[in-house]
């Protein structure tokens, strides 16, 4: 099914301001739905080509959280016209709450139709209706409305008025997720002075978590808000957005805790008619949710302190090895010990990426960069080698960076120390210069994902492989971590053959589905 924005583009002659003020409405509904106990349709007009009868499709619906729905089955992407959307017409001509006419049935259930114009207040200040919610409410379970009901459906139509004249849903605030509180979480509704006219049995029980156990109404919310926090500043800051709301303002959600409890306040102006006669205001208690979220805050930064320890510890053991290669007069012993800095070093780079990252993923093109500028700067070889990155490695996994990062070491390394032939000794010596050699070697690195995989090639201009080399049968170290590392703990594949342009080139393939 499409999007309310594929649906209006494609049948309608809405603008793209037009749309963003639906989406957002659609976006922020349910709240009158639930207080409503309707269900809410949102109907545009289609483009009309020779002129004929109004029809209107529908874009949006939701269903209430406090009441059976009318309609079992979607009703968006519906076109309808004629009779049918008399209703619907009437408030888009007048821009007017329509609220005539008998119950209609859908199938065995009865219904009452209404419909509510949504104004728009263009640039140039002229305010236009761009379409018509509908509000159809179940009547098979109609009964004696209680004081909650009452209360819910008389803010209910200071909503619905306020979606006609243009001023709901209130301006977006920014970095605001969707986990508002909800009608069922807690309601309070306050007069134009800011008391307590009424309070939903779940408001009453979260500001009684709060340390207030008397009853809210007559209560002035802002000051008591404001008296029960535990941090002042924060009372004050909660005080003021509550009164934010009844001057006509919008503010963004706040947290208020006291004694150990989080409640989750968002105030809303009510204005029908444009005369501000108080606020709605939604209490929900989070305070389990913060403390899961504490949790995690702790548990994330625990795991990055042991990264950080780890890449210290690692970054130890690597001078502890440099200072013994220094001490050793074997030749072949110092490489070795050489050989084993660079691997820990290399691993030590993913670790000191993961403790400054929020998850367990790492950026890997950074650490491909500073692998392959250290390969050039400790290989042993006299030859002037460039390295070039392709493509991008994007963000992995840590289980997936620590391996990789030491298979694309050996890869690097043993092109530039490998890869290129040693310049002639019998050669005359080059004149002396004071700027660098140019570059007569290079090694590219590129990566790109394909099919849930990393593809991956290492690839040199140099001298290639051999005529009877053999990759399973190679004696050499360096190989030997590659291959294991390749087939084992990144379960991919590694091939290495001699490029068609002359050089060297390493295929690496990793899968990146689950493990």
């Amino acid at each position: 099914m499409s999007t309310l924005r594929d649906l209006a583009e494609e049948h309608t002659d809405l603008g793209p301001p037009d749309i963003d003020h639906l989406t957002r409405l659609a976006g922020d509904w349910q709240l009158l739905s639930d207080l409503s106990f309707a269900d809410l349709l949102l109907w545009v007009p289609i483009r009309s080509e020779d002129g004929g009868p109004r029809t209107f499709l529908c874009v949006a619906q939701v269903r209430p959280n406090t009441s059976s729905t009318a309609y079992q089955d979607d009703q968006v992407g519906k076109i309808v016209g004629g009779a049918e959307v008399a209703h619907l017409g009437i408030a888009y001509a007048q821009g007017r709450i329509w609220r005539e006419g008998d119950p209609v049935w859908y199938g065995d259930t009865p219904a009452r139709h209404e419909a509510i114009p949504v104004r728009l207040r263009g640039p140039d200040e002229n305010i236009e209706v761009i379409a018509v919610i509908g509000r159809d409410t179940n009547l098979s379970t109609a009964r004696t409305p209680s004081q909650l009901e009452l209360n819910y459906l008389t803010t209910a139509d200071d909503l619905a008025q306020m979606v006609a004249d243009g001023t709901f849903p209130p301006p977006a605030n920014k970095g605001e997720t969707t986990s508002a509180p909800r009608v069922g979480d807690g309601l309070i509704r306050l007069d134009a002075g800011g008391k307590v006219t009424y309070a939903s049995p779940n408001a009453q029980s979260a500001y009684r978590r709060l340390g207030f156990n008397a009853h809210l109404v007559g209560e002035e919310l802002s000051a008591l808000s404001s008296r029960l926090a535990a941090d002042p500043l924060e009372g004050t800051d909660a005080a003021e957005r509550i009164l934010s709301a009844l001057r006509g303002e919008a503010p963004a959600r706040k947290e208020v805790e006291a004694r150990g409890a989080t409640v989750l306040i968002r105030a809303l102006p009510l204005m029908p008619a444009g005369v501000p006669i108080g606020a709605l205001v939604l209490a929900r208690d989070v305070t389990e949710v913060r403390r899961r979220d504490r949790a995690l805050m702790t548990k994330d930064a625990t795991i990055r302190e042991i990264h950080h320890r780890v890449k210290n510890n690692l970054q130890t053991v690597a001078a502890l090895l440099r200072l013994q290669a220094r001490r050793v007069d074997a030749p072949e012993a110092r490489v070795a010990l050489e050989e084993s800095v660079r691997r820990v070093a290399s691993i030590a780079l993913v670790h000191e990426t993961l403790s400054m990252s929020s998850d367990e993923a790492v950026d890997f093109d950074g650490i491909v960069d500073r692998v392959a500028t250290a390969a050039t700067e400790v290989a042993a070889t006299e030859i002037s080698v460039k390295m070039r990155r392709e493509g991008t490695f994007g963000v992995l996994p840590a289980e997936i960076a620590t391996s990789l990062v030491m298979v694309l070491n050996e890869l690097l390394i043993n092109a530039v120390e490998h890869g290129f032939p040693a310049p002639d000794e019998d050669a005359p010596p080059a004149a002396p210069t004071l700027t660098p050699p140019a570059p007569i070697g290079e090694v590219v690195v590129s990566a790109h994902r394909f099919r849930k995989q990393l593809h991956v090639t290492v690839a040199d201009n140099g001298r290639g492989l051999p005529d009877d080399f053999a990759a399973d049968d190679s004696g050499r170290l360096g190989l030997q971590i590659v291959r294991a590392l390749a087939t084992g703990e990144l379960r991919g594949s590694i091939e290495l053959r001699n490029r068609a342009g002359g050089g060297t080139e390493a295929i690496l393939v990793v899968p990146l589905g689950k493990r």
